[in-house]
């Protein structure tokens, strides 16, 4: 679903994109510049990339997988 959005951008870089972009491809233009932008944040997230440090970390996740079961094993 798309969702309409106003923001303000700076005149010139306003300018440069009206002129380098089709108007009837901005929106399309605008929405790819920023999903690539999002994907570079969550990308540098110290939180994200402890969890893939984490999820790497084979021993690690072989212990932790050994400890949740002998948790549940313990409650039932």
């Amino acid at each position: 679903m798309d969702r309409k959005l106003t923001l303000l951008i700076d005149e010139k870089v306003c300018r440069e994109l009206r002129f380098l972009v089709p108007k009837r491809k901005m929106s399309k233009f605008v929405e790819e510049a920023l999903k690539k932008r999002i994907e570079q944040l969550r990308e540098d997230d110290p939180v994200a990339k402890g969890f893939q440090m984490m999820g790497k970390d084979r021993q690690r996740e072989k212990e932790a997988d050994e400890w949740s079961e002998a948790g549940i094993a313990e409650e039932f």
